[in-house]
């Protein structure tokens, strides 16, 4: 696992990830990006979208969307 403090959790597949409402979310690549700022469109996985803003004073936080069942690309 790779922590990036402006961009996403890297962590080696397979992985598996269980939402806070049950829902799983699974990826058998080699590596995947999880999102960690909360601005990814295809939440879990990481989109990208830490690179438009930073953390910080850049204004309210978009929320988060919903969790997918279907592995999206990165």
């Amino acid at each position: 696992m790779t922590v990036d403090p402006e961009g996403p959790l890297l962590v080696e597949g397979p992985v598996e990830v269980v939402g806070a409402d049950g829902t799983v979310s699974r990826s058998d690549r080699f590596v995947v990006a999880l999102c960690t700022c909360r601005r990814s469109r295809t939440q879990p996985w990481c989109d990208t979208s830490h690179r438009r803003r930073r953390r910080g004073g850049d204004g309210p936080r978009e929320a988060a969307g919903p969790v997918r069942e279907e592995e999206e690309p990165l």
